[in-house]
């Protein structure tokens, strides 16, 4: 099982809740395959329309950036720890 945390702008896309729980692991475009098919809407606001991650959303695996340790095909092992995060801008 796999825990995917949601900052709240991204919460009601996904009705609300703060965590996911997956059964995929293997890799971060497992665990965005599976979270897609339960909550469509979020995975528009993670991924592009070619299934890419977007520029402006940042996602830690246990704590790594994976656009640093493989992205989409960063490895997510059995108890992992998936936080995703938009990016902040303001000035």
């Amino acid at each position: 099982m796999v825990t995917v945390l949601l900052p709240g702008p991204l919460r009601g896309e996904a009705g609300g809740a703060s965590r996911l729980s997956v059964t995929a692991a293997g890799t971060l475009r497992a665990v965005l395959d599976e979270v897609a098919s339960e909550h469509p809407r979020l995975a528009r606001r993670i991924r592009d329309e070619r299934g890419e991650l977007r520029r402006y959303v940042n996602i830690f695996v246990d704590g790594e950036d994976c656009r640093h340790s493989g992205g989409l095909a960063t490895p997510v092992g059995d108890g992992a720890e998936v936080q995703v995060l938009p990016s902040v801008a303001g000035g």
